[in-house]
């Protein structure tokens, strides 16, 4: 199988993919076509099925396992597929796994250490919130490795959330070696529950969009529901200690104009927006550079960086 990331213009294809997304659509002189989104665990890409009603395109729909027959192109500057025939596959004509896309690192092992880094507190009350979603509830651990940390931009992907929280959480770690008037405990705390609402944010996989819930409150708003619903069940929970956490994941995008219901007020707070948006950036240009390519020329302009971006090079 050749996978989405290897595309090239010009490409033949003939391979089994996962149909995303699928939209009937029309064209300027009335003509029905659809927009369709292909995925493989290396990413998506658009195609176009300008006869819909072709003999050779099949009853489908979007969630489908779908071999595809078209030819890869180019249009304003992007990847597209020139749909010609389409045939839905039956279970055991694909392996689910190469179709989601999933962090290159071992799930278990990073599991391990998030939760290692829990035996380290010594606050016995942010120690039992912890236990009581990362090692107690079998349910949220099972959502929580299998989430991505977003629909897209950075760590879209099985194991993403995960990745991103304990990236985070290791940058806070280091912050508070850096500065000790950082409270590691409440900090550590903060950064592993800080995107825990994205389990209900955003649907399972494949599909990995935004839910009812996730568009009505969003990850921020019911990540410190959750934390309150934990801390409810431990027995003389500081009040406190419970808003201080909660604060720090009102806070934690920084500004209001990025979705934070509350500006950083306690320097926890302040370390965790920075620690979350360096590892967001960063994995971000990373994953921009992987799907680059071979591509050592200028890349376009990205939005988020306000910058025309390309490739390092040391001659």
């Amino acid at each position: 199988m050749k996978f989405i990331k290897d595309y090239r213009e010009g490409d033949r294809i003939s391979d089994i993919y996962l149909c995303k997304h699928k939209q009937a659509a029309v064209t300027k002189n009335g003509k029905p076509y659809e927009n369709v989104i292909l995925q493989d665990k290396t990413g998506t890409i658009d195609a176009k099925v300008w006869e819909p009603n072709s003999p050779g395109i099949a009853d489908y729909d979007a969630k489908d396992y779908i071999e595809v027959f078209g030819e890869v192109n180019s249009f304003q500057g992007a990847l597209q597929v020139n749909v010609k025939r389409i045939r839905v596959c039956k279970e055991g004509e694909y392996n689910p796994a190469d179709y989601l896309p999933v962090s290159s690192k071992d799930i278990t092992e990073m599991y391990r250490e998030l939760t290692g880094i829990i035996s380290t507190l010594k606050n016995t009350y942010l120690k039992q919130l912890l236990e009581a979603f990362f090692v107690k509830d079998e349910d949220f651990k099972k959502r929580f490795c299998n989430s991505s940390a977003a629909k897209s931009v950075h760590h879209g992907f099985v194991g993403g959330l995960l990745e991103h929280t304990l990236s985070v959480t290791k940058l806070c770690d280091y912050y508070c070696t850096a500065y000790p008037i950082l409270k590691r405990d409440l900090l550590l705390t903060a950064a592993m529950c800080h995107d825990i609402g994205k389990v209900k944010e955003l649907s399972p996989f494949p599909e990995n969009d935004y839910t009812d819930e996730g568009q009505f409150l969003g990850h921020i708003v019911m990540g410190t529901q959750m934390v309150g619903e934990k801390a409810a069940g431990i027995d003389g929970f500081p009040k406190g200690l419970l808003s201080q956490v909660q604060h720090c994941i009102l806070a934690h995008h920084g500004k209001y104009e990025f979705g934070s219901p509350k500006i950083p007020a306690i320097i926890e707070a302040v370390a965790l927006n920075y620690a979350d948006d360096t590892d967001a950036k960063l994995e971000t240009f990373k994953e921009i550079l992987e799907n680059a390519g071979d591509n050592n020329d200028w890349l376009g302009y990205n939005r988020l960086f306000e910058s025309n971006l390309r490739q390092s090079r040391v001659e």
